[in-house]
């Protein structure tokens, strides 16, 4: 703990840290991607059927490329219009009242991102249960892939 803290409580090194770590994250797992997608097109991906399909591949760059390109152009549009022009369409109508320190709001809700954790939290009286609800919850969307029961290997008869 002292180790990612930078000594015996949170102070300004471990700001520093975090900071970093979240900084260099997403280069770290962009490098990875652009490796993965350099492996991929160099070796090739393998067809489970065993099917020749050769006869129908479409060049990738001139393809593909213009058509995540033009994606890409029309969200990015999107997202800058809906920032630009229409700036508070999406915000909650509880960020317009004045913040009063003497009191607080009778009912705090999250954001709809943490709505699914909230109501685990809240259906179990339990601290622990709630918690270990929630831990299990998660657990369990991540084990569902590899915990299959069938004799075959590939994907493509399920």
């Amino acid at each position: 703990v002292q180790w990612i803290w930078g000594g015996f409580s949170v102070d300004n090194a471990t700001l520093i840290r975090f900071f970093t770590f979240h900084f260099i994250l997403p280069f770290l797992i962009i490098g990875a991607t652009a490796m993965h997608l350099l492996f991929l097109h160099e070796t090739g991906s393998s067809n489970p059927a065993g099917l020749n399909s050769n006869f129908d591949k479409v060049q990738f760059h001139l393809y593909f490329s213009y058509k995540d390109l033009f994606g890409f152009i029309i969200l990015f549009l999107a997202l800058c219009t809906l920032s630009l022009f229409f700036p508070n369409v999406l915000g909650d109508p509880d960020n317009f009242t004045p913040a009063n320190p003497l009191s607080t709001p009778p009912h705090i809700k999250p954001e709809w991102y943490f709505l699914f954790a909230y109501a685990i939290l809240r259906s179990i009286p339990n601290k622990l249960g709630g918690v270990l609800a929630l831990l299990f919850s998660i657990l369990i969307l991540l084990i569902m892939p590899i915990a299959h029961t069938s004799n075959q290997r590939t994907m493509t008869f399920r």
